[in-house]
């Protein structure tokens, strides 16, 4: 019997503490919150405590789309964690999420194409499933600690980035929930903006970490402002051309959820109205690789999210530039 890769439940994270447009006003002495609602529809955030990391928050999402999916932290065969704010440089964070949910038959890993990476994940979680039996439960998780690396007197970051988690529960089915997938990446763009700190090409050292002895996320050069209005609307002609449907076929869209002016712009693109989609950066700010799935949490739980029988397309960018798009047929009832 041909096994499809379903999405069984949700779960997400978003700490406590919320940053507002008029406490960055303060913060940095100028009026950025009308910009940022004008430009991009932010108009608050939310920062991990003192004492949360990105295992931790991954965590708690984790337990929640178990719970919703019905199977123990033990059923788990593969934990895949999408970000690039891990608990550490190495190991992967994918394993401290194993150990502190009690997972020990689950395989880890994490992937790291910036916010392009849950996504992938869930590209690869479906492939696996469809093609190696032993494969039953995946948990794709994304999750975001970015506000760990902000300078928070740069306007250009600490207005944009917030933290969170969100992560799905990946099963086995017999009707199709994966329909395509496809993956893309602009790598000429890999300097333009990142936590260029670290790494082999430049090891930590005070030349390379700001004032505040850390390393940074910073914009160390331009790329092109429109690059997702350039590059999401073919992305997504050609990913629901391989599920042999059209845009109008879809019902449900989700997308990286940094700018809402795009969203609105690529929705207008393919034809589609904005009831189709749903977006929280105006609530949650930028959520990198846990952005999409938030989303997705989200909207299920206020009854916006896709029913039962629909087509459902997730589209994102990341640093780098990578993108991936995929098409699901969803088949849970909901939150």
């Amino acid at each position: 019997m041909t096994r499809f890769g379903q999405i069984l439940s949700t779960g997400r994270y978003i700490p406590e503490r919320i940053v507002t447009n008029d406490d960055l006003n303060q913060m940095l002495g100028e009026n950025v919150g009308d910009w940022l609602v004008a430009n991009v529809g932010i108009r608050e955030r939310h920062v991990m405590a003192e004492g949360e990391t990105t295992s931790s928050m991954t965590v708690a999402a984790a337990t929640i789309a178990l719970e919703r999916a019905g199977i123990s932290a033990g059923d788990l065969d593969l934990i895949l964690v999408a970000t690039d704010t891990p608990d550490y440089l190495s190991p992967a964070t994918a394993s401290a999420v194993q150990a502190k949910l009690g997972a020990r038959q689950a395989g880890t890993y994490d992937i790291n194409c910036a916010c392009a990476a849950w996504v992938t994940g869930l590209d690869l979680a479906a492939r696996y499933i469809a093609t190696d039996g032993d494969y039953r439960y995946i948990l794709v998780a994304g999750a975001y600690g970015m506000t760990r690396f902000l300078d928070w007197t740069d306007k250009y970051t600490c207005t944009l980035f917030a933290d969170g988690a969100a992560a799905v529960v990946v099963g086995a089915g017999d009707r199709p929930g994966f329909l395509s997938g496809k993956l893309m990446a602009d790598g000429q763009y890999h300097d333009a903006m990142g936590i260029y700190t670290g790494g082999t090409y430049r090891p930590a050292t005070p030349e390379t970490v700001n004032a505040l002895g850390k390393p940074r996320v910073q914009f160390v050069r331009k790329f092109p402002a429109a690059f997702n209005s350039d590059n999401w609307p073919p992305l997504v002609r050609d990913v629901v051309r391989k599920a042999a449907l059209t845009p109008d076929q879809i019902e449900f869209y989700l997308f990286t959820q940094l700018n809402l002016r795009t969203i609105e712009y690529v929705m207008e693109n393919l034809g589609q109205p904005m009831s189709k989609t749903h977006w929280i950066m105006d609530k949650w700010g930028y959520l990198g690789s846990a952005c999409i799935p938030a989303a997705l949490d989200d909207a299920l739980e206020s009854g916006r999210g896709p029913k039962p029988g629909d087509r459902v397309v997730f589209c994102a960018t990341g640093g780098g530039m990578a993108m991936a798009a995929s098409v699901w047929g969803w088949t849970q009832a909901g939150q």
